[in-house]
């Protein structure tokens, strides 16, 4: 049997994808055949979509059967790249006359090692971020050589019911994966140390946990549909010789933005390392 769609490595985002486009109907379950590293997490993953969609191990002579799809999303960790060893998918070039496509997930991955490893494939990267969880989040694309207007579509249709699509240049991704892909754990962080406050302050933490999370909920809404500059939405709640100021001039003393801009900055820094 061919399939249309192959998917190696099954986490949780390369699931969150698969479920996206199965409710969309862009592929039926039994057109896809989705590979895992280990026996046992075969049925773990096919748990997750009612069985309908086929999944093997690696070891499984059914997993080269991925190869002969036009279509692959590669979603392994990155520390496990090397073990993914590509089979000839020249017949599908034959037959369609282009390069098939293989969409890599991979942080700091970049093109020009995707393609040295996979060069029967056109290859694209992808930075997904958290967020496609609830269908809110932002992908970052940065395209190989060789793709057709047609492939380009199609990796935009997979990753618009998610996110935010942004086609940017290889060299950005590094950042746009500091901030995007990385930012919820700082977003995070500063939501837990905030309710840590509001208890601390004397509200019970399931209050305090609900009201950090309509704050910055409300405050992000707010910024976005109104397009304003943070500095002015913080001058807007600032008001002279008020509760807010007081409070900014102790988070300004305390280096707190410092601190988030050389996050990112670290985090690019990861990224580009781990290539």
């Amino acid at each position: 049997m061919s399939f249309s769609l192959g998917v190696i490595g099954l986490g949780r985002m390369a699931q969150v994808i698969l479920h996206s486009l199965f409710e969309i109907e862009k592929y039926n379950p039994a057109e896809v055949l989705g590979v895992v590293g280990k026996p046992g997490s075969v049925k773990k993953v096919s748990d997750q979509f009612s069985n309908k969609l086929l999944v093997v191990s690696a070891n499984d002579g059914k997993a080269h059967d991925v190869w002969e799809a036009p279509v692959k999303i590669l979603a392994v960790k990155p520390q496990h790249l090397e073990q993914i060893q590509e089979e000839s998918s020249k017949s599908i070039k034959l037959e369609s006359g282009q390069k098939p496509l293989l969409i890599s997930i991979l942080a700091g991955v970049k093109l020009d090692r995707l393609q040295s490893m996979f060069p029967f494939h056109s290859c694209v990267r992808a930075v997904p971020n958290t967020p496609a969880l609830v269908r809110a989040g932002l992908t970052g694309l940065a395209w190989g050589d060789d793709l057709s207007l047609k492939q380009k579509d199609l990796v935009r249709e997979i990753f618009f019911p998610i996110s935010q699509v942004c086609e940017l240049p290889e060299d950005q991704l590094d950042a746009f994966l500091a901030l995007t892909s990385s930012g919820p754990a700082y977003v995070a962080l500063i939501a837990d140390a905030l309710a840590d406050g509001a208890v601390a302050a004397g509200l019970p933490r399931d209050l305090a946990l609900q009201l950090t999370h309509s704050t910055l909920e409300g405050t992000a809404r707010l910024l976005k549909s109104k397009e304003l500059h943070p500095g002015q939405l913080k001058d807007m709640v600032a008001s002279p010789a008020g509760t807010t100021i007081r409070a900014i001039r102790h988070l300004e003393k305390e280096g707190v933005r410092s601190a988030l801009i050389e996050a990112v900055v670290l985090a690019a820094q990861k990224s580009r390392e781990m290539a």
